[in-house]
């Protein structure tokens, strides 16, 4: 019986897409959670539980802020910080047990090991299961949502937020249940299903509440399918009804505890941390010019998304120019959801990139392109792969063999972007300035890496870090068992062993992709 039911499951295109999914995170792990930001947030979610602070004295100044009775305070929202929540209490229990006594104290951590695969693998197969779904909603046949799904995992920045624990995956994975639960209610009437995409949406804003643009960009996609396919007047404005009656509450709901958990750190119902902060920076440095942290000019910060050659959303997301061709040669075969859904995903990208245009640091900092406006770029690029296979005999060969190079040079990207730590290129832009390729500086990198030729190409990191940790952490592949064997504190038989696990799940995922492609070949 038992085996009855393996041999059904892998015979089962879903089922394939979400073991493939979970697979492609477990090979991109570096057991590292990536940046300072995330070992921030864990520290936050290990306050939640323990008697720890959420921010520890030694980090401040250059972390945290003094909050109701003086108490340093995390600036970031709880949301990522509860998601993380089971793993850490899992992760601290399994590192304090005795066979990692000796190891204890070392980095990467256990506990960071634990917490890093199991919340992005959790995060990477909910993605593609809400994902297909999507995209079956849209009347994308089966084969051309496994691509779209396939693309976002493989050729979207979302990998290298697979194996970076940001909170930008988590972000993407709750605006796309949004969207897809609304949707889901604007055709069948359930009411259960928009409470269920109100509350992802809702819940976004724990953890970042310019994720309020999701929220209406939800109800902006429902409103442009319900015109497009005809409705108006009184049809159109009792659905608005319906829908506020019941997203409105939730919304608010959420709203609500985003504010106390303001008050309980700040004491203010009113504020954001935006303000503390500028607030606390300006004491401590009054040559701040007075709208800090706001004093980017708008124009440097917008176009500097878009076209700089270390942030330009193009050079990351390269899905976002096929997204730009097929809508201008196949827009009127799209259908009304699906010009909906890029219309409402280009608003969306375009707010995201106007609202962080002038922020102190609208590029991101130190992130893999622009961390502020990546989720919005994945999500405006969805579309592009399953139209392009939709439309195949409608655009032409020459648009279809462009397409298909952007798909495999987009790949390439971002399969570059997880070999190394993020910080590499971040230390080479010292010493060759700016501005500075990135993604081709990235790809160098890696063929100088695996040839051996770092130093003859005037790549070597030998005076770019003072700090061992970094130079350690970019002079290596960016996967647990390199990473491991490079800082030598774990026992070789443990390295070994790592490395034969991580080989047989490439394996397993070569496998799983070929067994998909199969199945996939025997549906009509």
């Amino acid at each position: 019986m038992m085996i009855t039911y393996i041999r059904k499951w892998f015979r089962d295109p879903v089922f394939l897409l979400a073991l493939a999914a979970g697979l492609i995170a477990f090979a991109v792990q570096s057991g590292e959670l990536g940046t300072s930001d995330t070992t921030h947030r864990l520290q936050a979610t290990h306050a939640l539980w323990t008697s720890e602070p959420p921010v520890l004295p030694y980090e401040y100044p250059d972390f945290g802020l003094h909050g109701r009775d003086g108490r340093l305070q995390s600036w970031y929202g709880i949301g990522q910080s509860l998601l993380m929540l089971p793993a850490d209490v899992v992760g601290t229990y399994v590192e304090r047990l005795p066979v990692f006594a000796e190891y204890r104290g070392n980095d990467p951590t256990v506990r960071n090991i634990i917490v890093s695969y199991s919340t992005n693998i959790f995060l990477c197969v909910l993605t593609a299961l809400v994902c297909f779904r999507f995209l079956r909603q849209l009347k994308f046949g089966v084969k051309q949502a496994v691509a779209g799904v396939m693309a976002l995992l493989l050729a979207t920045t979302h990998l290298h937020y697979t194996q970076n624990l940001m909170e930008n995956n988590y972000i993407f994975l709750l605006t796309l249940a949004g969207l897809t639960y609304q949707f889901e209610w604007l055709r069948t009437g359930s009411r259960r299903a928009l409470l269920i995409g109100s509350g992802a949406l809702g819940l976004n804003l724990l953890t970042r509440l310019t994720t309020g643009m999701d929220l209406i960009a939800g109800g902006v996609f429902l409103l442009l399918v319900l015109w497009m396919e005809g409705a108006r007047g009184r049809e159109l404005w009792n659905k608005c009804c319906s829908y506020m009656t019941i997203a409105l509450p939730v919304y608010v709901f959420f709203g609500l505890v985003d504010r106390l958990y303001q008050y309980y750190r700040f004491g203010s119902l009113f504020n954001t941390y935006v303000s503390v902060f500028a607030h606390e920076m300006m004491k401590r440095d009054p040559t701040l010019p007075a709208n800090y942290p706001f004093e980017t000019p708008f124009h440097v910060g917008f176009f500097g998304a878009l076209f700089t050659p270390e942030k330009s959303i193009f050079l990351f997301d390269p899905l976002l120019i096929l997204m730009i061709v097929l809508a201008a040669v196949a827009w009127r075969r799209f259908s009304g959801a699906a010009k909906a859904y890029v219309i409402t995903s280009a608003l969306l990208l375009m707010a995201y990139i106007c609202f962080y245009a002038r922020y102190t640091v609208w590029s991101g900092d130190s992130a893999w392109g622009d961390r502020y406006v990546s989720t919005s770029a994945e999500l405006a690029a969805l579309l592009a792969a399953p139209l392009l296979l939709r439309h195949r005999g409608e655009i032409g060969k020459l648009v279809w063999s462009v397409g298909v190079a952007l798909v495999a040079v987009s790949a390439v990207v971002q399969a570059a972007s997880v070999a190394f730590w993020l910080s590499l290129e971040l230390y080479q832009m010292e010493i060759l300035g700016h501005p500075t390729f990135v993604v081709l500086l990235r790809l160098e990198n890696v063929v100088a890496f695996a040839l051996g030729k770092v130093d003859a190409w005037g790549l070597s990191t030998n005076a770019m870090s003072e700090d061992p940790w970094d130079y350690l952490h970019i002079t290596t592949w960016n996967f647990l068992p390199f990473l491991l064997k490079r800082i030598g504190e774990a026992p070789m038989w443990v390295v070994n062993l790592l490395l034969i696990v991580w080989s047989a799940g490439l394996a397993a995922l070569a496998w799983v992709l070929l067994r998909l492609r199969k199945v996939l070949s025997g549906l009509d």
